[in-house]
C-alpha cells in the first residue's frame, strides 16, 4: 500500500468526505380514481332520468308527440328483392337487371316513410277547417241566444237550451225541466211553445253547411208491462218529430245525417236518471269535412241583418 503524499508546509489539511444514505419508508400506493369516475356516471345518469321524468310531467300529450316526430328520423326502406337489395356490393353483379316490380314505370327502387303529422298536408286543412268550424259556431251560438232573448215568449226558455263542444261537432240540447217539457207526457208531440223554439233553432241552423245529427233522449222511467212503446220507441219518435219540426222551419232535407232514439242511455244527469232534464232532444251540428260549401259563411252572415255592420 502506498504512503499517502506529504503534505506541503503551508497546504491546508484535506476535508473530510461524508456519505450520507438516506433510507425511505415504504408508503402505501395512492388511492385509485376510478370510483370517482364511477359515482359521476350515476349522478350523471340520475340526473337524466330525473330530467326525463320532469319533461313528461310538464308537456301534454300533444307536445310529446311532436318532440317524438322531431327526433324520429326519416326511413327509407328497400323493396325487397329489387335492385340494390343483396349481395356484397348490394346488387346481384355489374350488369345484373333490376328486379323493379314495375320495371316500365318504375322511378326509383327506394320507398320514403315519413313520421305521422311530421309535415303539413291534409292535417294542416283539417285543422284549418276545424277552426273555421269553431268560429262559426260561436257566431251561431250567440245569434240563437239574441233572437230567443228578443222573444217575450221564448226568453224564459233561454235556459232550456245547453251548448256542448263533441267530438261530433256542436251539440245543442233542448233540455225538459220540471216546469216544461217539449213534449206531451209519453208522446212524440211536440207542445206548442216547444215548437215555436224548435223553430227559432232551425232559422239559425239553416244558414250553415254542417250535417245535422237528430238525437232524442229519455229519463229512465219505466212503462208498465204489457205496452207495445217503451223508451227506445219514444225516443226514436220524438228524434223523428225534431227532424220534422226542423225540415219545416228551414233545414234542408240532405243536411240530415243521422236521426237517433237512444232511449235513457246518455243521461244529461248520470247521478239521477229519473231526473227531467234527462228528457232532452239533442241537434248536433257536425265538424265540416273537406267538400263543404266554401262560401258557408258568407252565408250565415246574409241570414244575420247586421253582417257587414260595425253594431
Amino acid at each position: 500500500m502506498a504512503a499517502p503524499a506529504k503534505r506541503g508546509k503551508n497546504e491546508p489539511a484535506p476535508r473530510p468526505i461524508i456519505v450520507k444514505k438516506i433510507i425511505a419508508e415504504a408508503h402505501g400506493g395512492h388511492h385509485g380514481g376510478a370510483w370517482k369516475v364511477a359515482y359521476a356516471d350515476f349522478v350523471t345518469a340520475m340526473m337524466a332520468f330525473f330530467l326525463l321524468l320532469w319533461i313528461l310531467g310538464a308537456t301534454t300529450e300533444k307536445q310529446r308527440k311532436g318532440i317524438a316526430d322531431y327526433f324520429a328520423p326519416t326511413l327509407v326502406e328497400m323493396k325487397l328483392k329489387s335492385a340494390g337489395s343483396n349481395g356484397p356490393f348490394g346488387g346481384d353483379s355489374v350488369i345484373a337487371k333490376d328486379n323493379y316490380p314495375h320495371r316500365a314505370t318504375q322511378t326509383g327502387s327506394k320507398s320514403l316513410t315519413i313520421p305521422k303529422d311530421a309535415t303539413g298536408g291534409a292535417s294542416e286543412a283539417a285543422a284549418a277547417q276545424r277552426l273555421r268550424d269553431r268560429v262559426r259556431f260561436g257566431f251561431l251560438k250567440k245569434q240563437m241566444m239574441e233572437r230567443i232573448a228578443k222573444d217575450k215568449n221564448l226568453a224564459k226558455f233561454a235556459q232550456n237550451i245547453r251548448f256542448t263542444d263533441t267530438r261530433e261537432g256542436l251539440r245543442i240540447d233542448l233540455v225538459d225541466k220540471a216546469d216544461f217539457s217539449m213534449f206531451a207526457v209519453g208522446t212524440d208531440r211536440l207542445l206548442p211553445q216547444a215548437f215555436v223554439l224548435m223553430g227559432k233553432v232551425a232559422q239559425v241552423i239553416a244558414g250553415v253547411p254542417n250535417g245535422v245529427i237528430v238525437r232524442g233522449h229519455t229519463d229512465s222511467l219505466p212503462y208498465a208491462a204489457g205496452r207495445s212503446v217503451n223508451n227506445w220507441t219514444l225516443s226514436s219518435g220524438r228524434a223523428e218529430a225534431t227532424r220534422k219540426a226542423l225540415a219545416d222551419n228551414g233545414v234542408p232535407a240532405a243536411r240530415f245525417a243521422r236521426i237517433e232514439g237512444v232511449a235513457d242511455r246518455e243521461p244529461f244527469m248520470p247521478n239521477d236518471r229519473y231526473d227531467p232534464r234527462n228528457r232532452r232532444m239533442s241537434v248536433t251540428l257536425a265538424w265540416s269535412g273537406p267538400t263543404d260549401d266554401a262560401n258557408s259563411e258568407a252565408k250565415l252572415a246574409d241570414s244575420d241583418p247586421r253582417a257587414g255592420s260595425n253594431g
